[in-house]
């Protein structure tokens, strides 16, 4: 068993001992309503609270993730490798032809965030989704951090353990840059473009990272893909310089919807004429149907038994809603077992939990999206059922409410954590936590810092 529960009441009791830490938790407020944590124009909900891990935690979360890695750059591999293995997946032949394109460079899956259900009793892990180079959080995480280290609570806190924040920005410019080393068309001082359909983006952390690749002496932009430009030798940027090397933040199905007017970036890809880190074949590990097709026979054939009884422990059972896959009218009878989900979206939409809704609008969900009646697949999945740890809700209003009127009782959560990997190491945890059966930010969903606690 963690200590992490432990360390949460600690936590709570200085918090209580000062009490309820008010100006420590209003400067904290007020730090973040100033910062850079804003995704789609809105600054993000955040705890007071962090969570709290120990050296077990750690030493888990890290096996799991680079576990995972491992697996799921075999899969990567077998596809590249393998047109017969192609058809255990369902792809649009378009995306089909993009995840096929040379990559010129070492690493399969540069950038990558495996979410999961931690039970911090018995240490066991479940994966919610994967993510791959649209994953987001990382400046979130770094701007809570710093909008609670300066409170009394956590200074506190922090005098009696060892407390290590989860550093995400050197490290992934660091590996970036070593990712790059390895280009077979490297050029010596490489112009970085960091790329997304903006209006999808979270800019403000693209920014902080091209700042810091700035700062190694690496000139960096932040572009939308459709102002990019392609002669047939050269990417450009919308000021018409020269592009080397991409960091690749759109996903894929964004690519998609922007076909037309994404050609010229993927034509110059499709040139090998830049070196676009996170490659399309990140897709692979994106898209939901990866949890269906890693029990498939076609896969589990070119993995080891213990890779094949990680993914038995760790992978909820997945199959496409349709009557094909699945007995339909036992999804419909059981709700509170299921979760059905597009298999190709992001942020949570078109999720829903069986837990969270009405019989009745359960068979109303099913009925609407089985069969690939809504116009793209869905999945069905086991539903897990969270660990919940005791923490603070926002603190939305705390700025206008008298010192004591605020309160400071811990309230139960439910717990995703999202584990970051940088080449396949792992590298600091995006710990979101939510009071309903689904944890998002459209769910009342928040984010809390991540702290390693004494943890060697």
């Amino acid at each position: 068993m963690s200590h992490n529960a432990d360390y949460t009441s600690e936590y709570f009791d200085i918090m209580t001992s000062l009490e309820g830490d008010v100006p420590g938790r209003r400067a904290a407020y007020t730090y973040l309503q100033n910062s850079t944590a804003i995704v789609h124009h809105q600054v993000v909900a955040a705890s007071f609270v962090p969570r709290l891990f120990d050296a077990q935690t750690y030493q888990v979360m890290k096996d799991t993730a680079e576990t995972a890695h491992r697996i799921l750059c075999k899969v990567i591999q077998h596809y590249l490798d393998d047109p017969e293995y192609r058809r255990a997946f369902d792809f649009d032949p378009r995306l089909e032809e993009l995840i096929c394109l040379p990559r010129g460079y070492d690493s399969l899956l540069p950038f990558a965030r495996v979410d999961t259900f931690l039970n911090e009793d018995d240490m066991r892990v479940k994966f919610c989704e994967f993510n791959a180079d649209g994953s987001s959080g990382m400046n979130e995480n770094r701007e809570i951090t710093a909008s609670v280290e300066l409170s009394p609570t956590y200074q506190e806190f922090a005098r009696r353990h060892r407390v290590e924040s989860c550093e995400l920005f050197e490290s992934w410019v660091s590996a970036f840059l070593n990712i790059y080393a390895t280009y077979e068309r490297r050029v010596e001082n490489p112009r970085v473009a960091i790329v997304d359909y903006l209006e999808n983006g979270v800019v403000d952390e693209f920014h902080i990272y091209a700042e810091l690749f700035r700062k190694r002496g690496v000139e960096c932009i932040v572009a939308d893909v459709r102002d990019l430009t392609f002669d047939g030798e050269v990417l450009r940027d919308p000021e018409g310089a020269r592009v080397d090397t991409v960091w690749r933040r759109c996903v894929t199905n964004d690519v998609i919807d922007h076909w037309n007017e994404s050609q010229s970036f993927l034509d110059a890809v499709r040139a090998g004429a830049v070196a676009l880190i996170g490659s399309f074949a990140g897709h692979i590990v994106h898209d939901k149907q990866i949890f269906k097709v890693l029990f498939d026979e076609r896969t589990t054939a070119f993995l080891n038994a213990d890779e094949i009884s990680f993914i038995e422990e760790t992978v909820p059972l997945t199959a496409f809603l349709d009557d094909e896959h699945v007995n339909l009218p036992q999804i419909r009878e059981n709700r509170c077992e299921w979760i059905i989900k597009p298999t190709d979206h992001y942020g949570a939409d078109e999720v829903y939990a069986g837990a969270a809704v009405s019989q009745e609008e359960w068979e109303e969900l099913v009925d609407r999206f089985a069969n690939g009646r809504a116009g793209y697949p869905f999945i069905v999945q086991r539903y897990i059922v969270p660990f919940q740890t005791e923490t603070l809700p926002p603190d939305t209003g705390i700025d206008e409410l008298p010192d004591g009127a605020v309160p400071f009782e811990p309230t139960l959560y439910n717990n995703l954590n999202g584990l970051y990997l940088f080449d396949g190491t792992f590298t600091g945890v995006f710990s979101r936590l939510g009071p309903k059966p689904t944890i998002s930010k459209d769910m009342q969903g928040m984010t809390a810092a991540t702290l390693w606690v004494d943890r060697d």
